[in-house]
């Protein structure tokens, strides 16, 4: 049984992306031809999502207070479609715990969001229970490689690197950590580390592994209507390369 979808709360706007540029911002031509100015919510390279003539989907806010309304959500590739909006991937990982669709977390049935650990972290979730304390990290994965490989990250990060840091500090600390690979994208059926872009991401992961921190990969169901949690696909700290990143 799936996850209910996140359900975007009203229809999206279909357009062809023009450009992306400045990391937060797009350029999007609607059907009629209007060229609108849309919020991109994802700070990350984008690599392979953000082609020009793209056909895109975006949603409105309803606060008017906003310089630009329009966030933009969805993109289909030549792979499939993949979700551009990096936080909707905690979304749909905490309704998919919330639901009980996760194996092994039965015994964990408080579950928090945005919980303070470590030193200076939050954890995207906590859950608790009979059995202890679980803490749980969130990455949306976009990056598709040749073969339907994903990879994460798709740019240097740092941030990344201080969270598997801090997840392996709290397994010493006595508790459960988690490191959760969320799939945005259709076209991806399994998932590595790009060490190849951020090697020493790739390594501290490695010794997060070593230490006794868990790794879960998900793939997410992905249409305009919304987004839910799908199946678990495999994950390998290390994944031989097929091709370029565009080439999915």
């Amino acid at each position: 049984m799936q996850t209910e979808p996140v359900v975007f709360f009203e229809a999206l706007a279909e357009g062809r992306l023009l450009r992306r540029y400045k990391r937060f911002l797009a350029d999007v031509a609607l059907p009629g031809g209007d060229v609108i100015t849309a919020h991109c919510p994802n700070t990350g390279a984008m690599t392979g999502c953000a082609e020009p003539g793209s056909r895109v989907w975006l949603s409105r806010s309803g606060v008017g207070s906003r310089k630009y309304p329009h966030t933009w959500e969805l993109v289909e590739t030549p792979a499939g479609m993949a979700c551009i909006h990096a936080a909707l991937a905690n979304k749909v990982v905490h309704a998919a715990f919330v639901a009980g669709r996760i194996p092994g977390f039965e015994a964990y049935p408080e579950i928090r969001r945005e919980v303070r650990y470590g030193q200076g972290s939050r954890a995207d979730l906590s859950l608790a229970g009979d059995a202890g304390r679980a803490l749980v990290e969130v990455k949306a994965v976009t990056l598709c490689r040749e073969g339907g490989l994903g990879v994460f990250p798709d740019a240097v990060s740092a941030r990344g690197r201080k969270h598997l840091h801090e997840l392996r500090a709290a397994v010493d600390r006595g508790s459960r950590a988690v490191m959760f690979y969320c799939v945005l994208h259709r076209g991806i059926h399994r998932v590595s580390t790009a060490g190849d872009i951020d090697p020493a991401y790739r390594r501290a992961l490695g010794e997060a592994l070593d230490g006794g921190v868990e790794v879960l990969a998900w793939r997410a169901t992905i249409s305009t209507a919304g987004i839910g949690l799908g199946e678990p696909l495999p994950f390998f700290l290390d994944a031989p390369a097929r091709g370029d990143a565009s080439g999915c």
